[in-house]
């Protein structure tokens, strides 16, 4: 477990043929909007197959108008990945500070990247792009130093399991997941083969499992550790309505501002879009998106309190990845080259206070502390418990310090949106563990 914990920023991508159409209406976050609402103007573009089918629905009316109402099928065969270079996108992913890559083998249109069992040529090896993109991804992501995942669309597959229509949160465990014994199996052989052929130091299951396949878990489990000792697994397994398998997850997951209860003590992993959206959505713009400071911000913030953020990237069709989600990561890159010492391998530190006003997040690791401080202009006061002491700024810029009753006055000049770091040595404290 100690890699992932270490690790604290991970790339997720969402590709499939879901982005040849890639569109979605831009509303906003996950969790920010009634169940009835989301469905029907639902923001992820990898939805797609599901929001073009409700009537009435923005995604139907653009289906119609754009692709003729034409099967979803075709998409499959029009995403070519021709210019796709997987090396190039890994290094991107190690340079920004990633440290794993976990992406889409099989979303909920069924769809694998992979020669899956089960699939005959429903997947990216026989059509479309005509290649193991699972592979590729494997091999370029190990090459750069990149611990390599899987995500995996257990309950819900629109082809081999229901193919229900989804207008409500409420839906999916009474008619949009597939609970029969036939999908269970096949959903387990998939995974087994995803286990034998790539190793996935992360198995990152979606949206719950089979109930009728609850009862092969532990088997499999024990089959993933005994094949990849270091591997975990993700807290996305339960069966319908909250039937919860007899096997422990390493870490607990959050989406967006969904199950935001699940930031608690112990392994948890924040996943998001850089915009709305986690497959590529065409209609999204930079007002969607977060920003280079506002991508740091919020892996800082993650940081701070104990969890790992998993940051999705949505490339094109043809395996370009879009300028703005490209920018963000090289605006990672260059603040992480100079300040990765405050993010990786890092723990919460206690008694110190965060703030919004200047804005200000805390980390620790070994004998160091490290404020990660914007939006202030002269003199702040940082509330933390007396051991402080001597704080530098990571980019060797000026710094003024003065010990207060409160913690520390700096003053490190005008620190508009992107953080600043400094570095606090840390006295009559014990040791903490890297």
């Amino acid at each position: 477990m100690n890699w992932f914990q270490e690790a604290k920023f991970g790339i997720f991508v969402h590709w499939g043929a879901y982005s040849v159409p890639a569109w979605a209406e831009p509303i906003g976050e996950l969790g920010t909007f009634p169940s009835d609402v989301w469905f029907t103007r639902n923001p992820y573009a990898e939805w797609y197959w599901n929001t073009s089918q409700i009537p009435g629905s923005a995604a139907a009316e653009h289906h119609r108008t754009h692709h003729g109402g034409r099967p979803y099928d075709g998409f499959l065969d029009q995403w070519r990945a021709e210019r796709f270079d997987p090396s190039d996108w890994a290094s991107l992913f190690a340079r920004a500070g990633a440290r794993y890559l976990v992406p889409t083998t099989k979303h909920h249109d069924g769809i694998t990247l992979w020669d899956a069992p089960g699939t005959g040529t429903r997947n990216t090896v026989h059509r479309g792009p005509r290649r193991d993109l699972v592979a590729d991804l494997a091999r370029a992501a190990r090459a750069h130093g990149l611990r390599f995942g899987v995500y995996y669309s257990g309950g819900i597959d629109w082809h081999a399991g229901r193919r229900a229509v989804i207008r409500h949160e409420d839906e999916i465990d009474d008619h949009g997941r597939a609970n029969e014994a036939a999908y269970a199996a096949y959903a387990l052989r998939q995974v087994r083969d995803l286990i034998l052929r790539y190793r996935p130091d992360v198995l990152w299951n979606d949206i719950g499992w089979p109930d009728l396949g609850l009862a092969d878990l532990p088997a499999l489990f024990a089959e993933y550790r005994a094949a990849v000792p270091e591997g975990v697994v993700n807290d996305r397994w339960d069966g319908t309505h909250s039937r919860r398998p007899s096997v422990r997850p390493d870490f607990r997951t959050s989406e967006y501002q969904a199950n935001r209860q699940n930031e608690a003590d112990g392994p948890w992993e924040n996943c998001r879009g850089v915009g709305y959206s986690f497959g590529w959505n065409r209609a999204e713009g930079p007002e969607h998106s977060l920003s280079p400071a506002g991508a740091i911000r919020l892996l800082a913030d993650v940081v701070s309190r104990g969890g790992n953020l998993l940051l999705n990237i949505g490339p094109r069709a043809d395996g370009t990845l879009p300028e703005t989600q490209r920018s963000v990561l090289e605006g990672m890159a260059e603040w992480m080259a100079v300040n990765s010492p405050a993010i990786h391998g890092t723990r919460p530190l206690d008694d110190a206070s965060p703030g919004d006003t200047p804005w200000l997040r805390w980390t620790r690791s070994g004998g160091h502390a490290y404020a990660m401080l914007a939006d202030v202009r002269g003199e702040a006061t940082l509330s933390h418990r007396s051991g402080l002491v001597n704080p530098v700024r990571l980019d060797g810029g000026r710094i003024a310090a003065r010990a207060v009753p409160e913690g520390t006055a700096v003053d490190v000049g005008e620190v508009g949106a992107t953080p600043v770091v400094l570095r606090f040595d840390v006295t009559g404290l014990p040791a903490h563990p890297r």
